[in-house]
């Protein structure tokens, strides 16, 4: 039986710094430590007053995107549509673009 290479996106997954997230939050930052999620035209946003690690999963449980975020904001745009879960430590929110 053969087993589905990771997603053929991880590679191409990079994170940003951007100046500001636009939309309203999928967390609430009084729940999250003041993290925040936004979704945007296949862009997940994060928003975090304390450096974090971060993991990006499809919804069949493919690692897309791992990485350590600085403070402030940062955006991973994806080339593809679908559901995405959004891990950073024991906060899990799902993303749909």
């Amino acid at each position: 039986m053969a087993f589905a290479a990771p997603v053929a996106m991880s590679a191409r997954a990079q994170w940003r710094e951007v100046n500001q997230a636009q939309g309203r939050s999928l967390t609430d930052p009084r729940q999250t430590d003041g993290i925040e999620i936004f979704q945007r035209s296949g862009t997940i946003t994060i928003r975090t007053q304390r450096p974090i690690q971060v993991k990006v999963f499809t919804i069949l449980g493919q690692l897309v995107s791992q990485a350590n975020l600085p403070v402030g904001t940062s955006e991973l745009k994806l080339n593809t549509r679908g559901i995405f879960l959004v891990k950073i430590g024991n906060i899990t929110q799902k993303v749909a673009l």
